[in-house]
């Protein structure tokens, strides 16, 4: 669980990323910030959020009662089954024409979705220059809150959060699990059935490939260059042979995979599997709190790490409260 400091960190965020969404858009902006506290009073905001978390859910809930009672702002979260459906809305009304006036003004977001924004212009900034929590952000000691999806952010989403790939596993089944791709590869094949992995598009399956991806690469750095089709071809190679072997291992040969991590979790449970991962390090200890899991599930990183990033808050261009 996000402890109440950390928590309390994040707020702060996203109570900057919130009033900013809604009063630098006003006309004319506002030029310090005591006028954009003033601006924002009153004001409602439409925070698009992916909602397939429960604990997520009730930290936004909880975030929003404070937004209210310390500036006067309404925090109204729609619940997003996936970020892409609210770029979408956003890119259907730029296509419209619209300026202002837009559905969403506030989004969570990362990856590919933000550079698909930024590229398309649909975000609204630089803001970022604006909060005073910025200030603390260590962005040399964390390239990722400068650097999304290989994208300089260039102050047009406001860093909110981090996480990595943990690995969990069951220890009163399995006491010496797999800590390489290569390790994970020999384990499987003298036990198989007892692993699997969402299937892309799921954002954690397709995290897993990335981090197999990275392991398996002869030359990392490559991967953060830009590629043809031959390069592709050659880059990824690695992986392709990397799961042709794996997959016939998996859970029901590979012919099945669990739509998302919290199946993968219930598999783990169930006794089905014996490793799964997720992105949130804190996920073992809160399904253990929630009896989801036995206390005798652990977590761990492979010895060479795992991938981690940067969850951001950004504002469309064509937010509410933009002025005509």
């Amino acid at each position: 669980m996000i402890s109440f400091s950390r928590r309390a960190a994040l707020l702060s965020l996203l109570l900057s990323g919130v009033i900013i969404g809604r009063a630098a858009l006003a006309d004319p902006p506002p030029t310090s910030w005591g006028q954009a506290l003033a601006q924002a009073k009153g004001e409602t905001v439409y925070f698009n959020a992916w909602g397939g978390d429960p604990k997520i859910n009730a930290y936004i809930s909880w975030a929003a009662e404070r937004v209210k009672a310390a500036y006067g702002i309404t925090l109204r979260q729609v619940k997003l089954s996936d970020t892409a459906e609210a770029v979408a809305r956003v890119l259907a009304e730029k296509t419209a024409g619209r300026s202002d006036g837009g559905s969403v003004d506030l989004i969570w977001i990362n990856g590919a979705n933000f550079a698909a924004m930024k590229r398309q212009g649909l975000l609204f900034g630089p803001f970022t220059q604006m909060l005073p929590n910025h200030a603390l952000v260590d962005v040399a000691g964390k390239p990722t809150t400068a650097v999304d999806f290989t994208v300089p952010v260039d102050g047009l989403e406001a860093p909110w959060g981090m996480a990595q790939i943990v690995f969990i596993y069951d220890s009163a089944r399995l006491q010496d699990p797999p800590r390489s791709m290569a390790a994970l590869l020999a384990w499987a094949e003298a036990h198989p059935g007892r692993f699997t992995y969402p299937a892309p598009p799921d954002f954690t399956g397709a995290t897993f490939l990335k981090q197999a991806l990275y392991e398996l690469s002869e030359d990392p750095a490559t991967l953060a260059k830009p590629v043809d089709e031959t390069g592709f071809a050659a880059a990824t190679a690695p992986l392709w042979r990397y799961l042709d072997k794996l997959n016939p291992l998996l859970w029901r040969h590979g012919q099945q995979f669990p739509q998302n991590s919290e199946g993968m979790r219930q598999l783990l449970d169930d006794g089905e599997i014996d490793i799964a991962f997720n992105f949130n390090p804190g996920e073992a200890s809160s399904a253990i709190a929630q009896g989801l899991l036995p206390p005798t599930v652990r977590s761990y990183v492979f010895d060479r790490g795992s991938i981690a990033n940067t969850h951001f808050l950004a504002i469309p261009y064509d937010a509410n409260a933009k002025a005509d």
